[in-house]
């Protein structure tokens, strides 16, 4: 078995301290508000914006909240859709505030933090049409915002990934918008939860055990079916051809571990191009821990700086779209 880091055995410890409980003993109501005073109680100084400001937005369900980030730069800016983690079920714009914040200022782009609808009380495919209502809103509203609607990129971790795996194959089969980058932190690739990390990292590696992705998936998921979509699991999609280019983020002590490796390999075989990244000794959700873990930032400086290079580059062609299943 691999070792864990240092830094993350520090976290564990302090977990187990302040008796934080596992997900799936709780209600999504309970989970929701655990995560909610994690988030308020870590002492990180996110990296400063300009402006901050929330707006709603139609949906299809009604309205979608958005919060809007706005770096210290001048000139059409990029602009970012961001979908928070949390399993579909909890997580929310306040306790992914500082990665919003980070990537902002990190990428000098206009960031959307999307509260899109989770489960259970609105399931699959609830949380992907608000995310690719917002995403096109972002397009089409883009000038409107100081920012230039060709270059748009997608960012998500873990659930959030998921989502911004899922829009960019929508949005490739809608014929747009063009996305120059989908930056996937540690994605929920395949709901069938069967790749063989869910086993070797089953328990033992921070709050995301096995049983945990299994309370996600039956308060996400209307019937394991679903799990068979690829709205649900991208990596069933018929085709990955044509996709957006991928930063693809993965923590080595994760039962998502296997989710974002086999999905680079897959964008990797239909001809997309992939930058992959492995922490060792990392455990899911690592990404948000600053400034307690060194290589949480260092993760975020690298997402950051593969968005610079993606909107600093005028694509010679457009992008070649094959049919997304």
């Amino acid at each position: 078995m691999p070792d864990l880091h240092p830094q993350i055995e520090k976290i564990i410890e302090a977990m187990n301290r302040v008796g934080m409980k596992p997900i799936e003993s709780m209600s999504p109501e309970a989970a929701r508000q655990q995560m909610e005073d994690t988030a308020r109680s870590r002492k990180a100084e996110p990296l400063p914006v300009a402006r901050v400001e929330e707006r709603d937005i139609p949906g299809p369900a009604g309205s979608i909240r958005l919060r809007l980030y706005w770096p210290n730069a001048t000139g059409k800016l990029p602009a970012i859709a961001y979908y928070h983690g949390g399993g579909h079920v909890i997580g929310s714009l306040d306790t992914h505030d500082l990665i919003a914040r980070n990537l902002c200022a990190g990428a000098a782009a206009l960031v959307a933090s999307v509260d899109y609808r989770m489960g259970p009380e609105d399931k699959f495919p609830a949380a992907v049409e608000d995310s690719f209502a917002a995403l096109n809103w972002l397009h089409a509203n883009a000038a409107s915002l100081g920012a230039d609607p060709k270059r748009l990129g997608v960012h998500g971790d873990s659930a959030g990934a998921n989502l911004a795996a899922v829009v960019a194959l929508m949005a490739r089969d809608a014929g747009g918008p063009d996305l120059r980058l989908q930056s996937l932190v540690y994605p929920v690739a395949d709901y069938t939860l069967s790749t063989p990390s869910h086993q070797t990292y089953a328990e033992g590696y921070g709050l995301l055990t096995r049983a945990a992705m299994v309370w996600f998936q039956q308060h996400y998921l209307r019937s394991l079916a679903d799990a068979e979509d690829w709205r649900a699991s991208p990596i069933k999609a018929a085709s990955l051809r044509g996709v957006a280019p991928a930063i693809i983020v993965t923590a080595e002590c994760d039962v998502l571990h296997d989710d974002g490796e086999r999905y680079a390999e897959a964008l990797r075989r239909a001809g997309v191009a992939v930058a992959y990244r492995e922490y060792p000794g990392m455990i899911h959700a690592f990404f948000g821990m600053v400034p307690a873990v060194d290589d949480a930032m260092n993760a975020q400086r690298a997402v950051a700086a593969a968005f610079k290079e993606a909107f600093s580059v005028t694509p010679a062609v457009s992008q070649d779209r094959g049919g997304g299943g």
